[in-house]
């Protein structure tokens, strides 16, 4: 995967392979996703990337927790 900042546009660009884009959609105001001849995502641009996260204009020394994600166990039924 490549990740490319452009600073003058406030673009981000996120490419997973290097496939030929055949086909370019807007999913959300600002997010483009690339696709290959099969579908596939090949790459997604989110635009105005600056503005999207949260601003902090000093470092902050106080911790934040942890929080673990974990995908639960699939339970099977019994019959």
């Amino acid at each position: 995967m490549k990740v490319r900042i452009d600073r003058e546009t406030d673009a981000l660009y996120m490419r997973f392979d290097d496939s030929r884009v055949i086909d370019s959609e807007q999913v959300a105001p600002g997010v483009i996703v690339d696709f290959d001849s099969r579908d596939r995502v090949v790459g997604v641009e989110v635009l105005n990337v600056s503005r999207r996260g949260p601003r902090r204009t000093r470092p902050s020394n106080r911790t934040r927790p942890v929080t673990l994600v974990r995908e639960k166990p699939v339970r099977k039924h019994a019959k």
